[in-house]
């Protein structure tokens, strides 16, 4: 149970970097926020390409590395808790 609760609030720290990212999408252009908010592979592109932030490697490695382990952690706890 803690697992999957830990990996919850992981994830929760991916939305909220992935927003930061979002949001400058739309700020470039109504398409591109589109393309960013409905192609996960362009999110990714998106993000090491052309986002530009002052804290650029922060907030992508908070957005995709917390998603990766909240992902991890949720299945490693609903494994644990179904006795899979």
């Amino acid at each position: 149970m803690v697992l999957v609760i830990l990996g919850c609030l992981f994830q929760l720290v991916a939305v909220a970097c992935l927003v930061l990212v979002l949001r400058h999408a739309f700020q470039r252009s109504l398409g591109t926020g589109f393309m960013v908010l409905f192609i996960p592979i362009f999110t990714v592109y998106y993000g090491f390409a052309q986002f530009d932030h002052r804290q650029k490697g922060l907030i992508l490695a908070g957005a995709f590395g917390a998603l990766i382990a909240g992902i991890v952690l949720r299945t490693l706890g609903t494994l644990h808790y179904t006795g899979g």
